[in-house]
């Protein structure tokens, strides 16, 4: 199968694809399969077909942590940021992190790429049942989170200088750390267990509304692996690194699970900038 490397770049670094058609088990769900060093999910797209919405929930997961390593995850539901020739992309999520004294840390967040991550003042805790969505119009992007368990919520308005809505995505993250040079590390990601995505879906510029598995448009499933280049900063090689799989779609096609694997490394990833303090790059993302 074909692999695709999602390579984290805030200078809108573009990647080269490659995928397969495949058929996955939901009714006239069609959809490419590819591999890629930091995303796992779902991604729709079509050309002609621009997003103005996307909708889902999800619970919070609950990361198992080891002391003296940290590591990184997140969920997140946006739109753009596929395209080989997009440099914009619009997203709200939360983010389940390992700190080196093997604390769980939960938050939430937004980003506009290509301007910076910004955290909500909102709390999350672990096992908390979430609901999120992105609406873009013009350059006016809404964006929404509520804590449906704290009965907590978070919504804003903003004016984006550049959007990109030719596509809607739903995906669980190894978020990368950028530094002064322009370069980037996709972090280790941490053991979230699983995540899964429910009542996804999206709306298209002419006003459709329908699950990933909608003919009107055409999905992408991706499965987070390591490639041994830009996979995985701070593990030496044969350390375990975790990967993570999307299920198919269910028959619905509006939900799906992602789930956490260790597996080992055993090839050097290319960055190693071990003597830089580590901190969390939150949501560098690639385009596509």
């Amino acid at each position: 199968m074909p692999t695709t490397d999602l390579v984290p770049s805030k200078l809108a670094t573009a990647v080269v694809v490659a995928a397969a058609a495949v058929m996955l088990c939901a009714p006239v769900a069609r959809a490419d399969d590819s591999t890629s060093s930091n995303w796992a999910g779902y991604a729709v797209h079509r050309s002609g077909v621009k997003f103005t919405k996307i909708v889902a929930m999800w619970r919070q997961p609950a990361a198992t942590c080891s002391p003296g390593r940290q590591t990184y995850s997140a969920v997140w539901v946006g739109l753009g940021g596929y395209s080989l020739t997009s440099n914009a992309l619009e997203q709200i999520g939360t983010e389940v992190d390992c700190s080196a004294s093997g604390k769980v840390l939960s938050s939430a967040w937004y980003e506009l790429v290509p301007q910076l991550s910004q955290t909500i003042g909102l709390i999350v805790h672990p096992h908390d049942q979430l609901s999120a969505s992105v609406t873009v119009t013009g350059h006016t992007v809404g964006l929404m989170l509520r804590d449906l368990t704290r009965h907590r919520g978070f919504s804003k308005t903003v004016q984006a200088p550049v959007v990109d809505v030719s596509s809607a995505e739903w995906i669980l993250e190894a978020p990368s750390d950028c530094f002064s040079d322009g370069s980037c590390e996709t972090l280790p990601l941490a053991d979230f267990g699983s995540a899964t995505f429910e009542q996804a879906s999206a709306r298209s510029g002419d006003g459709h509304t329908g699950p990933i598995s909608d003919p009107a448009w055409n999905s992408t499933r991706i499965t987070l692996g390591p490639d041994g280049r830009h996979y995985v900063v701070y593990q030496p090689p044969g350390a375990p690194v975790g990967t993570a799989t999307p299920s198919a779609l269910t028959p619905k096609g509006n939900s799906f699970k992602v789930t956490y694997r260790d597996v080992s490394l055993q090839v050097q990833p290319t960055f190693s900038r071990q003597s830089r303090s580590l901190r969390a790059g939150h949501l560098v993302h690639p385009t596509f």
